[in-house]
């Protein structure tokens, strides 16, 4: 167990590291009771070797501390591999919260959602100007829960207004529904009960109480994130990467080209993709894309579909299993298995 290596070649081992320093750490080292010294009497570490070529005498550093406390050593390091890679789940965690509060908050001012989004913009660059660049372990979990909070009230806004839409669609149907309702009027009422059970025109109703534009792309790919793994490089930053994409994983759904060029009659190519990178978030649970998205179509040439309320389900689907599964979320940059791109 004792070593006797020259400084020129602990120097060399450790990327040129120059001999002022090379001594100041062995020092440091026999101060803390890793290594012993066992000079020479000249100072200088070499071997004696016997006849046979066997060391018989060793002069240089006795490493027996630290075969001794192997096990301790070990321990130390598994304890802070553990600290080490807890502290960069949670920055994940921060980093994830970051993105979605920036992209709920410019969704919210782009649509023209009514709510206090100049506060909750201050509040944002508020807790991240208390944010230092080399933060403790302390301070991101601070950080964390403010803007889980914060999180919480943006994503209660957008979906309070859709909510909203929603409930006021429902109450004009229903007043003309009652107006139509007349004694005297027997024909004109059963038409009105016929229409009403084909689910025509509430559901008409209420698409038409959506937004009509298209959702803003960042968070069609932050409620969608499976769409990325097909993506060129894996990344969607334009809408033409995401009807590149589209194509891509309409094949691989096994979803025909005539269905799609349907969908993409019938909604808009925006949309289309829209729902395609939905289907494939959702792959697990639809046991046959092609027929989902001909169903789709047809409410869209009915004027009964929007992708609104399927990409905000998708999106609070996530921010849910975010607070109870303390951040696993099921896909982005470094989360759960992505469909292989087919050959």
């Amino acid at each position: 167990l004792v070593v006797f290596p020259s400084n020129a070649q602990l120097s060399d081992r450790a990327n040129g590291m120059s001999p002022a320093t090379l001594r100041r750490h062995i020092a440091i080292l026999v101060h803390c009771g890793l290594v012993i010294r066992r000079d020479s009497p000249n100072g200088k570490r070499f071997a004696r070797k016997g006849p046979s070529g066997e060391i018989e005498q060793a002069y240089g550093f006795d490493l027996a501390p630290i075969v001794a406390r192997a096990d301790e050593f070990k321990r130390l390091a598994e304890t802070t591999q553990a600290e080490k890679k807890a502290f960069r789940i949670l920055r994940e965690r921060l980093t994830i919260a970051r993105r979605d509060v920036v992209k709920m908050i410019a969704a919210g001012i782009e649509e023209g959602v009514p709510g206090d989004w100049r506060g909750y913009r201050m509040a944002y660059e508020g807790l991240m100007e208390r944010l230092p660049r080399s933060a403790s372990k302390a301070m991101v979990e601070i950080i964390l829960a403010e803007l889980s909070v914060l999180r919480a009230l943006v994503h209660k806004a957008l979906e309070d207004f859709i909510k909203s839409q929603n409930s006021s669609a429902n109450e004009s149907h229903n007043e003309r529904h009652k107006q139509n309702s007349k004694p005297d009027s027997k024909n004109e009422s059963e038409y009105s009960h016929s229409t009403e059970k084909e689910g025509g025109a509430c559901g008409s109703d209420n698409v038409r109480m959506l937004p009509q534009r298209d959702l803003p792309l960042n968070i069609i790919v932050d409620a969608c994130p499976e769409i990325r793994g097909l993506a060129a490089g894996g990344e969607i930053r334009t809408w033409r990467d995401l009807l590149a994409t589209a194509q891509l994983a309409r094949a691989y759904l096994g979803i025909s080209p005539s269905a799609y060029q349907d969908a993409c009659a019938a909604m808009g190519e925006g949309q289309a993709a829209t729902v395609i990178a939905a289907i494939l978030q959702r792959t697990e649970q639809i046991s046959s894309p092609g027929g989902y998205l001909r169903s789709l179509t047809k409410r869209a040439q009915e004027g009964k579909f929007s992708t609104w309320p399927m990409v905000m389900a998708l999106l609070r689907a996530k921010l849910d299993q975010q607070r109870d599964g303390a951040g696993r979320i099921r896909s982005s940059p470094a989360d759960g298995p992505r469909p292989a791109k087919r050959p």
